[in-house]
């Protein structure tokens, strides 16, 4: 009798096999030219991508044994984003001039590291601390797996092929409207035992009042009503940093939106065509988001404010880690990458995922940005140095997941984190206001 080695393997390794696999996938179908270009200073090239995922395995491996040699210095100065512990980065906005090393070498590179951290893993019996930062490194790179994501869509549109696509689900109409949420004390934060980052802990109580939170993010339709109605023209509704991108870029609409005879289209991954009115908005900034708000005379909700719609449940006093309970997402209850639609799903498509509170779609199609400054929370403590903390500053917080969402990566305490003019990536909101 034959058995099957997969059913052998360490749990973590079977995890970091999945998870080297899926971004594999999201390359797989791409030509070799399109791996080194960079469309803009805010995306990078997937030869990057590829390389970076791949470096942060040898960084991590490095905290653990201080023997550890680097694969190569050329490509840990090519290849680090940010850490200043590991060097001097590469210049983010000069990472598509690169020719070397070559996308041959990187992904010969790729499948190096692989062998490396198979061997490190079983090379002993891991230790608490060990298995939560190779944990660390899977996270990390289904947070690179969503960035692609991003990029293809500046890049490429309707020119990548995905290796598996579903068809977007569509729904009846639905009604638009808000519920209550009563205020008092609430415990914020992750409350599960499996994996979550730093930044989501500890749980503290904040006070909330009573408000109210729209059940849908807002659509298309609606904010093209803000948009027709002059909202981009129309200085009082913007925050004055705002209102400077605004003339400065000259926005007149969402990222990836164009008038063409006379309607509005969008490109993406199903080329140009007509805005779906009852998707929710996407590539939409903080500013933007805000001042929709302030025409529709409502406002951004607090993270906490979102978090409490989305997980507690009044009824029982509790606080699930999705907005259906504490099961894993599954493709009935929201649309996260595994759903392979490639792009946002009709309002109203997932009522399996409603949250206690009766709010939907708080899990995938956009991420929703909050009125929240990103920072930690009172008794924070880093997990792993220059990775979320150093970030604390100009950044708001956004919660949720999008359709470009790995699900291991996501749950109700997630806090994402941009600056407040970045709209490449697929950011939408709701509405909330006061009681």
């Amino acid at each position: 009798m034959t058995t099957n080695p997969e059913l052998e393997l360490k749990p973590l390794i079977q995890q970091f096999r999945e998870t080297r696999n899926r971004t594999l996938q999201l390359v797989k179908n791409l030509e070799k030219d399109d791996f080194v270009v960079q469309t803009a200073y805010f995306m990078s090239p997937p030869k990057w991508h590829i390389g970076h995922v791949s470096w942060i395995y040898e960084a991590i491996i490095s905290k653990m044994d201080k023997d550890y040699k680097f694969y190569s210095k050329e490509f840990s100065e090519y290849l680090n984003s940010y850490y200043q512990q590991f060097g001097v980065p590469h210049d983010k906005g000069l990472r598509g001039i690169v020719s070397r090393p070559t996308v041959d070498e990187v992904f010969a590179y790729f499948n190096t590291i692989n062998q490396r951290v198979e061997k490190f893993i079983n090379s002993h019996e891991l230790t608490d601390e060990e298995n939560r930062l190779i944990t660390i490194g899977f996270h990390h790179e289904c947070q690179h797996q969503e960035l692609m994501v991003y990029d293809f869509q500046h890049l490429l549109a309707e020119s990548y092929n995905p290796v598996i696509q579903n068809k977007i689900k569509s729904t009846n109409k639905v009604e638009k409207k808000s519920v209550l949420i009563k205020g008092g004390l609430y415990t914020m934060g992750y409350n599960g035992t499996e994996y979550c980052y730093d930044i989501e802990l500890p749980e503290h109580k904040v006070y909330l009042n009573d408000y109210k939170i729209d059940v849908f993010p807002v659509t298309n339709g609606q904010y093209l009503e803000f948009v027709e109605s002059g909202g981009y023209d129309t200085y009082k509704y913007w925050l004055s940093d705002g209102w400077e991108k605004v003339k400065k870029n000259k926005w007149k609409s969402p990222m990836y939106w164009e008038k063409i005879d006379d309607t509005w289209q969008i490109r993406d991954f199903a080329g140009i065509h007509k805005i779906n009115p009852n998707e929710p908005v996407k590539h939409v900034s903080y500013y933007e988001a805000d001042a929709y708000c302030k025409w529709a005379k409502k406002r951004l909700p607090t993270e906490a404010e979102w978090e409490k719609a989305a997980c507690w449940n009044d009824t029982t006093q509790q606080k699930s880690i999705f907005p259906w309970g504490n099961e894993p997402p599954t493709e009935n209850n929201c649309n996260l990458l595994e759903s392979y639609q490639w792009g946002c799903t009709e309002i109203g498509t997932y009522p399996d995922g409603v949250s206690p509170s009766g709010c939907q779609q708080m899990v995938g199609d956009v991420w929703e940005w909050t009125s929240s400054e990103y920072t930690g929370y009172p008794g924070f403590v880093t997990g792993f140095d220059e990775y979320n903390d150093k970030w604390f500053s100009n950044q708001k917080v956004l919660r949720g997941g999008s359709f470009g969402t790995p699900s291991m990566s996501i749950r109700g305490s997630y806090r994402n984190f941009f600056r407040l003019d970045e709209r490449w990536l697929f950011s939408g909101f709701r509405c909330a206001e006061n009681n």
